[in-house]
């Protein structure tokens, strides 16, 4: 890698879990029905469209009309969201205060509808030591379309080049380096340790 001066997280299974099983195993106890419903109702692409900046209320009525007799559970989503996000990944948001802590430039940029977003920060203070973020619903922008990438670096002031992003998703460390980022996939906090220290940025924190 060359140098790094500028260092991005992603938020969901970085530094923070998510999961809609969490709320709804409780909600849909059979295990078929359950899974039918996330295939069916409340799938990861409709879900996407809210990161993307789609108000709850629309989104909810859109499955509403085609599914009503599922109406409780379809608004369950969104009620019993701060379900899904916990708990926090101690080792993770432990190395990402350490780089703060230790003067690197951090910035993170996630895939996030803005209420949500509010909340997650509102449930853990971390989100808000970094410089700043940006946030894929409040932009109506969404990884990994490369314009997500371009607006984040033109909006802190990075250079792509010596940026390296870290994200758990394969598609979307792509997108970041088709923007001429530099980026590695999180796995877990002892690999992000030594991907850090492979870019010559040490980390002092420890991880389990």
């Amino acid at each position: 890698m060359s140098s790094v001066r500028h260092i991005v997280f992603d938020i969901g299974k970085v530094l923070i879990h998510y999961d809609p099983e969490l709320p709804y195993a409780r909600l849909i106890p059979d295990e078929d029905e359950r899974r039918w419903f996330f295939a069916n109702v409340c799938t990861h692409e409709w879900n996407l469209e809210q990161d993307r900046g789609r108000p709850w209320h629309e989104a909810e009525a859109l499955l509403i009309a085609d599914h009503p007799d599922r109406a409780d559970l379809i608004r369950a989503f969104r009620l019993n969201w701060h379900e899904m996000v916990v708990p926090h990944y101690a080792d993770s948001v432990a190395i990402l205060e350490a780089l703060i802590e230790d003067g690197h430039d951090v910035t993170m940029l996630t895939n996030f509808a803005a209420d949500t977003f509010g909340e997650a920060r509102e449930m853990f203070d971390f989100l808000s030591k970094p410089r700043g973020v940006t946030v894929s619903g409040e932009i109506g922008l969404i990884k990994p379309d490369r314009e997500i990438y371009d607006h984040h670096a033109k909006a802190f002031g990075l250079d792509p080049a010596a940026t390296l992003f870290i994200d758990d998703s394969l598609k979307n460390v792509e997108g970041a380096r088709a923007a001429g980022w530099q980026a590695v996939q999180f796995t877990g906090a002892g690999q992000l340790k030594a991907d850090l220290e492979a870019a010559g940025i040490a980390v002092y924190a420890p991880t389990a």
